[in-house]
Order: C-alpha cells, then structure tokens, then sequence
C-alpha cells in the first residue's frame, strides 16, 4: 500500500509515489497544459491524476532563461478557474508564471505525482486483455488505456491526457563539421542570462523570439559582439501598439481566412516596423499567418530587437551551413569566428516512443488531432499544448482544457 500524493508539489519537492485509487483519467505533464486539463476535469468530476518526470511543476518553465516573459498579456493567459494575480503585471516574468502554476495546483488540489515516467500508451479493449495500439482503427468506446511507468509501475485509465508540450526535446540541427567547433556551442535550452557571455564574441542561430530576446539580453548586458544568423526572415510585431496588444489582434485574426490575413499583415508590417533592410534583416516574403498555420511559426514580438539592429549592436547574417575548426561557414560563403554560439533551433515534440505505435501522428511527429477530438481508434486519448497558436499559448490550453474535459466526462469509466 501507498500513501496518495498531496493535491500540490511545492517547487523543488517529490510528491509521494501514487495514489491508492485508480484515477478515471491520467494527465501526463504538469506544465500549464496539463494542471488546466487536470483542474477542468475534477470539476467536471472525473477524478484525475497528473505525472510529471521532474521533481515538480512547471518544470519546462523552470529552465527557461531568467529574463523570460509572457509575450501575452496577465488578463488573456490565465488558466481556467483561477486568475493570474494582477501583482505580477501585465507581462508575466518566467518565475512569476512558476508561483502562478504552483499555485494554480494548490488552488485546484490537483493530485500530482512528481518523478514519475511514462514510456508507452497501449490500448487494452474490455474484457479480452489484448492490447489495440497498432493505429489500425479497431478501438471502441469500452477499453482501458495502460502506462508503463517509472519503477515497473503499470498505470491504467479510461482517460489519457498528454500535455509534454512542445518544448520537450532541444534540437540541434547536425550541421556538417558540427563537431570539429573549437569554441562552446549550446542550445538556446542551456542559457540563462548573458553573465557568462560578457566581453565575448557570440552568435545565435535563428530570429523566432528564443534568438530575438537572447540576443537583447546579451548587448544589453555588454556582450562584445552579437550576431544572429537568419535562415528564413521572420515577421516582427510590437508587442503592443498604442496600449492595444498584439495577441489580441492574433485573437481576431484566427477569426479570419489565412489568405486574407497574409495579404493584410503586410501593410501592418510597414506602419508599425521599420524597414531593417539595410541593417541586414530583409522583409519577410512569406505570409504571416501561413507560416504559423504550416510552420508553427509565430511572429517575432518586439522587445528590444528593433532598435539593437538600427544602432548595430546585434548584426544580422546569412544562416549557418557548416563549421571548420573555430570558423562558421555561412550560406553566403563568408566566414566567422564566433567564441560562442548559441543555437535558438528549436525543440522536437519527441511523441515517438510514446505514442508513435498508435499511429496518432502525422509526418511530423505532431498529433493528428488536439484538443477535445480524439484519433481514430483511441478513444479517450487527447493531446493538448502541440500547437503554437498566434493567439496566446496559454489562452488556448485554457480553451483546450474546457474542451476536453468536457469530452472526457462522456467517455465510459471503470466501474
């Protein structure tokens, strides 16, 4: 026998092992994603349970750089049944948004089980034990879904949840020559201020707003040289225009054809951002909204990028194609030689092991479905937080949450 998890894990503790009794629904992640669903179910009286490999909460948030914040404004990202506190401003800082979550889970008693890994989602059909989990399209409403887990654990629930988020696995492109780099490579994952970087020559690979904000954080606290290698020019919004924000204009353009909102982002593009063109930094070609709907690629929201190219104090410069010894080989043929460089290149969903079997992904590695719809043949499988919406990612996990719990409550339980 033992003991059932306390309803919150305080930052740094390890909540017990797991319940004694079996939650109708396991939530698998306990970053924003995952406390919103888990909160929206209990209310919905589905007695949920949430596993979190780390050793608490908000664990991705915990290793983000420490200048981080919501790029969203307080009053749009709060999760469902308890506001984010009007003390921590209208752009919520990085260790605010971790109080907010573990409070969040304190508010709600969210029953959380910290250090604990799940492997592998299998389907077992009612009454016969065989497993369904081959994506062939068999599954039915009745059946149980099981979780190998850390310690030879076998969890078992009617409902799966998984919220890993897509910040789950660093990516670092294996450019050729990557590892003959003489100097100190990292991932943008493994940056936390710019102290160590003071006095040196550092460059960043991609412009999203990872590579945007490293790069202020690193001029302003008197790196000798910033670089920022772009690939693809990306589309740069002020954070906020005469006090209106732009997640609420991303809010109105999910509303509106992607066709029509390419065509018109550009004469926005020109009244608010000026033309960096000959600082290095072209205007982008593609459209805006047909990049965050293919690409998952969100706009830039300008907190300082701006103005560091105009006074180049961050220089822009061709993409990265190889590295030789302590040089970097740009696309343009030239070559640097940078002491540092830190790739922003993104991360991998790293659904694979978990879920690959079920044939729930697509050609990405991205679920095929989110949010309250479930995939053919796994019935009470959700997924929710794999998508990088224009309109504030914590705004639609609280969306999603609603969604699914009230989908799940529907979904038949164990006796």
């Amino acid at each position: 026998m033992v003991d059932r998890p306390t309803p919150s894990v305080p930052s740094g503790s390890t909540a017990p092992a797991m319940p004694t009794a079996s939650p109708d629904a396991i939530v698998i992640g306990a970053g924003p994603g995952g406390l919103a669903a888990a909160a929206a179910l209990n209310r919905r009286g589905v007695r949920t349970l949430v596993l979190e490999r780390s050793d608490a909460v908000a664990a991705s948030w915990r290793g983000h750089y420490d200048r981080l914040h919501l790029h969203t404004t307080r009053r749009l990202s709060g999760l469902p049944g308890f506001a984010i506190p009007r003390a921590y401003g209208r752009w919520v800082g990085r260790d605010d948004v971790i109080r907010y979550l573990e409070r969040y889970a304190a508010h709600h008693r969210i029953d959380v089980a910290t250090g604990i890994e799940v492997s592998r989602i299998d389907r077992v059909d009612a009454g016969t034990g065989t497993g369904t989990g081959t994506g062939t399209g068999e599954g039915t409403g009745s059946g149980t879904w099981q979780l190998p887990a850390t310690g030879g654990r076998l969890l078992t629930a009617s409902v799966v949840v998984v919220a890993t988020g897509t910040n789950h696995v660093p990516h670092v492109p294996d450019w050729p020559g990557r590892d003959s780099f003489s100097g100190e490579l990292l991932h943008a994952a493994h940056y936390r201020n710019a102290e160590p970087y003071a006095g040196r020559d550092v460059l960043i690979i991609g412009v999203g707003n990872t590579g945007a904000e490293i790069a202020v954080d690193l001029v302003e606290a008197g790196a000798a040289r910033v670089r920022i290698a772009v690939r693809t020019p990306p589309h740069i919004l002020r954070r906020t225009t005469a006090g209106w924000p732009a997640q609420a204009t991303g809010i109105l353009c999910r509303r509106l054809p992607t066709g029509l909102v390419d065509r018109i982002a550009p004469h926005v593009e020109r009244l608010s951002v000026p033309d960096l063109s000959s600082f290095g930094l072209a205007r982008p070609t593609t459209g805006l909204y047909s990049r965050v709907r293919d690409d998952g690629a969100i706009p830039v929201q300008d907190v300082g990028l701006i103005d560091a190219i105009r006074a180049r104090r961050v220089e822009p410069v061709a993409a990265v194609k190889s590295f030789d010894g302590d040089k970097v080989v740009l696309a343009d043929g030239s070559r640097i030689s940078p002491e540092v460089v830190i790739a922003a290149t993104g991360y991998r969903r790293g659904l694979e092991p978990l879920v690959g079997h079920l044939g729930v992904l697509d050609g990405n590695g991205r679920p095929v479905v989110h949010g309250p719809h479930t995939p053919p043949g796994a019935p009470g499988l959700y997924f929710t937080g794999f998508t990088n919406p224009i309109s504030g990612m914590f705004r639609e996990l609280a969306i999603d949450a609603r969604r699914i719990a009230r989908a799940a409550a529907r979904t038949p339980r164990r006796a």
